[in-house]
């Protein structure tokens, strides 16, 4: 109990330090706002730097937040998170094999609506089809959605595309980078893959008990990181714009995001969130090859998104086919 106290008090400490970065707060002040002595401040102060904080102390003027570890902390990000729901509850970890998994427990043993699990390494994620997705200690984000949406399950799919969406606008509005989707929700820029996105259902019958999304950015890593198999499809932030970035106020920036069009999309259905995902759509219009789990495959036109955002493809013969789940190549 007392170093659950304990814990609680210093990361009261650290919000209050992320709050005023721009100023000194003196430890009588920390002492009033949290409720405990200047000797307790003083003593979180030091455990913080310790952490790897770089705080400065000034003789009567206090403390102030000038550096913090790299990659990503709890408060970091909750610190002025703009936000109703999404992220108000946050399960960080410093490492661990992959959020996705971790949502899905917490999921099933009832983690709000809204609840987001964050790590700074994932050594074991998972993508769609299969696929895996690494996500390096301080460098990238990895992080798996818990909402529990009012929706029928045919229509959660939908939820995949609203977050391909998310991403590529966080992504142009943090860099100015205007990437492509290629359907469902791979985010490239000239032709290499910057985020992965996997969404997953817990349900019983046709009622939803929870959609888990997850969702990996690469922003950071550096070009010599990827491995070579790798670094043929994918690209990093950092590899292709040569700026670092904040991971806390990207991830502040992609909640804000996905909160708003989620909302857009309960209030008025997928039609407000389909021209947002064809805007930035790679392969519409293009001859395209459909290769589907089980290994078959189809070839055609990709002629657009349904308003449940299923692929419209139209064979050489005109036949019309609902593409469902599969990996897209073009020329």
């Amino acid at each position: 109990m007392v170093q659950k106290m304990a814990n609680h008090s210093k990361k009261a400490i650290l919000t209050l330090l992320y709050e005023h970065k721009d100023q000194f707060l003196s430890g009588q002040k920390i002492s009033e706002l949290i409720g405990c002595s200047r000797t307790a401040v003083w003593k979180h102060i030091k455990t913080l730097t310790e952490e790897g904080f770089k705080i400065e102390s000034v003789q009567k003027k206090g403390y102030k937040l000038m550096d913090a570890p790299d990659g990503l902390n709890e408060v970091s990000v909750s610190a002025g998170l703009q936000t109703k729901t999404l992220g108000r509850k946050i399960c960080f970890y410093e490492s661990m094999g992959s959020t996705q998994k971790e949502a899905l427990r917490l999921a099933d043993e009832g983690a709000a609506d809204g609840t987001v699990v964050l790590t700074n390494e994932q050594t074991n994620g998972r993508g769609r089809l299969g696929h895996t997705w690494q996500s390096y200690r301080g460098t990238n984000i990895a992080m798996s959605l818990i909402l529990r949406p009012d929706l029928p399950i045919e229509k959660t799919p939908q939820l995949t595309l609203l977050t391909a969406v998310a991403a590529a606008d966080t992504i142009e509005n943090e860099t100015g980078l205007s990437c492509g989707i290629k359907w469902p929700n791979d985010i490239l820029f000239d032709g290499k893959k910057l985020v992965g996105i996997l969404t997953e259902l817990q349900a019983e019958a046709t009622y939803v008990k929870a959609v888990i999304i997850g969702i990996g950015f690469n922003v950071n890593t550096e070009s010599s990181a990827f491995p070579e198999p790798i670094k043929s499809v994918a690209a990093s932030l950092r590899s292709i714009t040569g700026k670092q970035y904040e991971l806390a106020s990207f991830v502040q920036s992609f909640l804000a995001k996905f909160e708003f069009l989620y909302e857009l999309y309960l209030h008025n259905g997928f039609k407000s969130i389909r021209p947002l995902w064809e805007q930035r759509a790679l392969n519409l219009g293009k001859q395209i090859k459909v290769r589907q789990p089980g290994g078959r495959i189809l070839e055609g036109f990709a002629r657009g998104i349904n308003d449940d955002g299923v692929l419209l493809l139209e064979k050489a013969d005109g036949t019309p086919v609902r593409v469902y789940s599969a990996d897209i190549e073009w020329e």
